[in-house]
């Protein structure tokens, strides 16, 4: 997994699997979310809102695929 750099408050880190679409997501409350099959123009407009925290809310979380 290849680290992504991120701004934002709620989400610290991002880490994607361009080969099988995973991806981890690692909050500044600790806590750790493991997505799958996951395309990279997805994670790129996540990493690229204006709120990336927003955007994961609005409009990732329950369109993909939460593994752990």
């Amino acid at each position: 997994m290849v680290r992504i750099p991120v701004s934002s408050r709620i989400i610290k880190a991002v880490y994607f699997d361009n080969e099988d679409g995973s991806l981890r997501l690692c909050f500044a409350n600790g806590e750790e979310r493991l997505f799958a099959d996951v395309p990279v123009d997805a994670v790129q407009e996540m990493v690229e809102a204006e709120s990336p925290g927003h955007h994961y809310i609005d409009r990732f979380r329950h369109r993909f695929r939460r593994v752990a």
